[in-house]
């Protein structure tokens, strides 16, 4: 039952149903680990230097937005953190109407355990809302989004779930137009197309990429994933901030904004004890672009962390932190791999965006709270060589570290 008064509103609004793009890598469940850890992550990400330094989310609060209701989210987060020897969870449930969603459906309880658990991961001291919207009806999702934004203290909300782009998609973007709030969304898994919310100019787009070992495990880098949402909007106007970044778009919005590691042959550990859609519980690993938007949103809520005032929408700060010699300091420039009919290449692109975090720097640039143009790049040299990447920032040698032996 929705939770809106369908009075007034087109029967083309009311029939819309969010999927949530997430994938599992083929392969039985396992009774461990098998996927990408939080440690490895966090390395890849360069985001252990800021763990380290006390930068966790702590007094951060994140939302996280889905359908229908996960009896086991709070277990299954207790399980995920135990295994990896994260701080305890702070997990909140919140049923968007006030009453359990009466549904309890496989594809979204999966979606629910990667979203708690890899905010988690990279933010461990952040507060997590869980808010569970009553159906998987795109109003039903919107009216969660409006919840989320209205509890006292949330700075970003995270979004795993997609419709396709409608021509009246234009009328909900207020709904991502909150002071002090970041809005994250999937860019989606099928590898080319464009969706909403992650079209609205509003929302931070997360796509994907595919992390790449040698034949030892030794990571050397990354490429973009096939399935990795993206391209010029149907229907948004490109926005101020990408003016100058994004060819092609004929002056409509373009995705990605950013990506991280989404290919689920990659992908990373989740625990379910909520049978999947194949009937499976346990160990899996997961890709798709459901695990790089939770991702991003902690990243915000690091940086949130270490600012005197909360980034507000976020696409200025990170658009200007890829400008000029700043660039390949904040983001690794992903320039291989494709995506439907688009190509990676240098700079922006409708595959990964501007590319993935080199968290170490850009969280902490995100946090100076003052011109983004200055050189930060001498301020934040960690001196552990173990999380220090390369100088060189393409598709393949961002990095020179074995993360393929589980932590």
């Amino acid at each position: 039952m929705s939770s809106f008064d369908p009075q007034n509103i087109p029967q083309e609004v009311l029939d819309l149903i969010a999927k949530p793009p997430n994938r599992i890598k083929p392969g039985a469940t396992s009774s461990v680990p098998e996927g990408i850890s939080p440690q490895q992550i966090r390395r890849i990400y360069e985001i252990e230097p800021l763990i380290r330094s006390g930068i966790t989310g702590k007094g951060q609060s994140v939302a996280i937005v889905v359908a229908n209701h996960n009896p086991t989210a709070q277990y299954d987060l207790e399980v995920f953190s135990n295994q990896f020897g994260l701080p305890r969870p702070n997990l909140n449930v919140i049923f968007a109407t006030g009453t359990q969603p009466p549904t309890i459906d496989p594809e979204w309880t999966f979606e629910t355990a990667i979203d708690t658990q890899w905010v988690h991961a990279l933010a461990p001291d952040a507060t997590i809302y869980l808010v569970e919207a009553a159906s998987a009806h795109f109003l039903d999702l919107l009216f969660a989004v409006d919840v989320a934004s209205n509890i006292p203290g949330v700075r970003v909300v995270s979004m795993s779930w997609f419709i396709p782009e409608v021509s009246f998609e234009g009328i909900f973007d207020f709904h991502f137009q909150h002071p002090g709030i970041v809005y994250v969304a999937a860019s989606g898994d099928s590898g080319g197309l464009t969706v909403y919310p992650s079209a609205s100019p509003f929302v931070l787009s997360v796509g994907g990429t595919s992390l790449v070992f040698n034949s030892k495990g030794k990571f050397l880098g990354e490429t973009g994933w096939s399935g990795s949402g993206g391209g010029p909007s149907q229907f948004e106007p490109e926005p101020n901030y990408q003016i100058g970044f994004v060819p092609g778009t004929g002056g409509t919005r373009g995705t990605p904004d950013v990506s991280l590691n989404a290919d689920p042959a990659t992908g990373v550990s989740v625990f379910t004890s909520s049978p999947t859609p194949a009937g499976v519980t346990g160990w899996l690993t997961a890709g798709g672009t459901s695990v790089s938007a939770p991702c991003w949103a902690a990243i915000i809520a690091l940086a949130d962390q270490i600012r005197k005032v909360p980034l507000t929408d976020g696409h200025q700060e990170l658009y200007n932190l890829a400008k000029g010699s700043q660039y390949a300091r904040n983001y690794n420039d992903i320039t291989v791999g494709t995506a439907g009919s688009f190509s990676c290449i240098p700079g922006w692109d409708f595959v990964t965006g501007l590319g993935t975090p080199r968290a170490n720097h850009l969280v902490r640039a995100l946090g100076r709270d003052h011109d983004p143009d200055n050189d930060e790049s001498e301020d934040f040299e960690e001196s552990s060589s173990e999380d220090e990447s390369s100088s060189v920032h393409g598709h393949h040698q961002h990095h020179d570290r074995d993360e393929s032996s589980s932590d």
